[in-house]
């Protein structure tokens, strides 16, 4: 069985996804200001590499866990709100690139999956 990485179309794929979705997140003005002062070459270049290994391709992500990426935008006041937003631009930037139904559901359960960490929040 192939890895979401390679059913959605490999480091071609996931970087077109990830330079649409953060111009969709610049431009949704209920999130662009956690963007302030943010060097987006380096946080697109992160995300890559990122989701390239959340996804099953190759990894080589060195950045920091979910809790301690996102602990400055808690103290600008992110919430689950904020969250929504963010699966709402990546459901809408994944379908305007054509990715199949299946694979839209999957990258968006497992982006779901890390807020508890995001928000800095206690899991049962």
């Amino acid at each position: 069985m192939s890895t979401l990485f390679e059913r959605i179309g490999g480091e071609k794929a996931v970087n077109a996804a990830v330079e649409l979705f953060y111009r969709n997140l610049l431009a949704d003005g209920r999130v662009a200001r956690f963007f302030d002062g943010v060097d987006m070459n380096d946080q697109i270049a992160k995300q890559k590499s990122f989701l390239t290994m959340a996804f099953g391709g190759p990894n080589n992500y060195t950045g920091l866990d979910m809790r301690n990426a996102h602990k400055r935008l808690l103290e600008k006041g992110l919430n689950d709100s904020h969250v929504d937003a963010v699966l709402e631009n990546l459901d809408r930037t994944l379908r305007q690139l054509g990715v199949g139904e299946k694979e839209v559901r999957e990258v968006c359960d497992l982006a779901n999956s890390v807020r508890e960490d995001v928000l800095s929040r206690k899991q049962d």
